[in-house]
């Protein structure tokens, strides 16, 4: 089985700025967010490893489910590191929205080439899960790129600490189901909207 969570909340989640590769760290409501999700994914299986970005945020998340499970600390891999933003990366949202509509912000890593990279590094690490319970701890777009890819559908905006699962079926296709109502109920209010990529 496999279970991909988008990292907890920071202070630039909670400001709307665009986070990219810049290495920031787990606000309080973040690390509540990521701590919450680890009843619901309790009795899902029993958790053999956790993988993680490099990046702090999502490092300190992978810890916190690794800690809740006994797994001590993560694999990191840097196939997992979110789209560099370029010149939107620490800009707020709306600023560089409205100055790039189209999203193609200069200096950032183009969406097709993200969306190879995640379901690469995603079908991989699927593979890998197959008799190894496995937690991958990303980033919103990077995990929305390539869940989309692997599904072939287009798959909204992961909030905060949300969990989607994801399985191979029988006839080889991928499958992919959040755990939204699951962890929407815990958490609460502590997510805030995000950009759309």
């Amino acid at each position: 089985m496999l279970i991909v969570v988008r990292h907890g909340r920071t202070a630039w989640n909670d400001r709307r700025l665009f986070q990219g590769r810049s290495d920031i760290e787990l606000d309080d409501a973040g690390r509540e967010q990521i701590a919450t999700l680890a009843p619901v994914l309790r009795d899902m299986a029993e958790w053999q490893r956790v993988v993680s970005s490099p990046l702090t945020r999502a490092r300190q998340s992978a810890a916190i489910l690794g800690d809740a499970f006994g797994l001590g600390n993560p694999t990191l891999s840097a196939d997992l590191i979110e789209r560099d933003f370029g010149q939107a990366e620490g800009q707020p949202v709306d600023d560089a929205i409205a100055r790039w509509p189209d999203g193609n912000f200069p200096r950032a890593e183009p969406w097709a080439t993200l969306r190879d990279r995640a379901a690469t590094a995603l079908e991989r690490i699927l593979a890998e899960s197959e008799g190894t319970p496995t937690i991958v701890v990303a980033h919103g777009v990077f995990l929305r790129a390539g869940i989309s890819a692997l599904t072939d559908c287009d798959w909204p905006r992961l909030l905060n600490g949300e969990a989607v699962r994801m399985q191979r079926t029988e006839a080889g296709t991928i499958t992919a189901q959040s755990l939204r109502a699951e962890t929407t109920a815990r958490v609460g209010d502590l997510d805030r909207e995000a950009p759309p990529h």
